[in-house]
């Protein structure tokens, strides 16, 4: 396994930002969707946001109801609100699809991220990397190895501040699940 060769300031983003940059207008959302749990269902979905060329920053997918056959497809992208409204009136058209919310602006919602960190770390960092994962509030995972690996749950922005803590001290890998959420209730 190779370390990740990632300097400070290098970017997060792919390489679709090597693009002429986005309209000002441009924000990120997060679209939760709940659709029937069938083949070709997720490539539709995908190829609705490929097809105006937008990249999808997160995307995860799984069955939530087994008995229904009901799976929630959670997607982040970074579009301006009318090309949102667009896929989001698109979407309403495909037959799998039930229900659309986007959690990012149609009222409370929780989304959160996990990620696996890991460390090569001499014992002096070791300490270190221990009080930094106390307060992020993160997990250390034993290995065979004798590598550390740090679990956190946050959101993508507690994710990518220890990350960047994380690379100046021997990250040698990361694996993120992408981006969950929930809408909230406004009842309560």
């Amino acid at each position: 396994m190779t370390n990740l060769n990632l300097k400070k300031g290098a970017s997060r983003r792919s390489a679709y930002d090597l693009r002429k940059s986005r309209p000002s207008a441009a924000k990120t959302h997060t679209l939760s969707i709940l659709v029937d749990n069938e083949a070709g269902v997720l490539a539709r979905i995908v190829g609705l946001f490929a097809g105006r060329g937008f990249n999808i920053e997160s995307l995860t997918v799984t069955e939530i109801d087994h008995t229904g056959h009901l799976s929630r497809i959670t997607v982040v992208s970074t579009a301006n609100d009318d090309i949102i409204r667009q896929i989001r009136a698109q979407l309403k058209n495909v037959i799998s699809v039930h229900e659309i919310v986007d959690l990012t602006y149609d009222g409370p919602s929780i989304e959160r991220e996990l990620a696996l960190h890991l460390v090569d770390a001499d014992d002096r960092d070791r300490q270190k990397i221990c009080a930094l994962a106390d307060k992020f509030k993160a997990r250390l995972l034993d290995t065979p190895t004798g590598q550390l690996v740090i679990e956190q749950t946050g959101t993508p922005h507690d994710i990518d501040r220890l990350f960047d803590q994380l690379r100046e001290m021997g990250l040698k890998e990361v694996s993120r699940t992408g981006v969950v959420g929930l809408q909230l209730d406004d009842a309560h």
